[in-house]
């Protein structure tokens, strides 16, 4: 099974029934802009990044299981957050996965940090929701010591 690191785990059709909830409001979106943004708003209130549980929880990067990911909050990394937004994301059918890319950066030039940029329109946007507690907003993404 790919990890997300390089490669896409496949978007999965079994959901757990809180996700389907947000999916289906998901797809009363009027656009696929608004549909992202709430995406966004949604996982960023649920999940966060941080830098000390990044390396501690190190193994925690090798889950997949939707049921799991999706019935936590708090912490989770940056993969795994970016493996349920793309699932919203896909399942919202406003996007396919190949508006979806996954870009890599070095965040303090040290630790390797996955974002995602999706094309809306024909714009690719930033979407970087494992640091959004570090104060990194819509349409941007960590790299360095920004």
């Amino acid at each position: 099974m790919p990890l997300d690191f390089f490669s896409k785990t496949p978007v999965s059709n079994a959901l757990p029934d809180g996700m389907r909830h947000i999916i289906d409001e998901l797809k009363q979106s009027a656009s696929q802009e608004e549909c992202l943004k709430k995406a966004y708003v949604i996982l960023t209130k649920k999940y966060h990044g941080e830098r000390i549980r990044t390396y501690r929880n190190l193994f925690d990067i090798f889950k997949r299981d939707l049921d799991t990911l999706w019935n936590k909050s708090g912490f989770l990394h940056c993969t795994n957050i970016n493996y349920l937004l793309r699932t919203l994301l896909v399942q919202s059918a406003f996007f396919t996965e190949d508006d979806i890319r996954l870009k890599w950066t070095l965040v303090w030039y040290v630790s390797p940090h996955q974002y995602l940029q999706v094309l809306v329109g024909s714009e690719w946007i930033n979407v970087d929701i494992w640091a959004h507690a570090y104060g990194i907003g819509f349409g941007d993404n960590a790299c360095g010591f920004h």
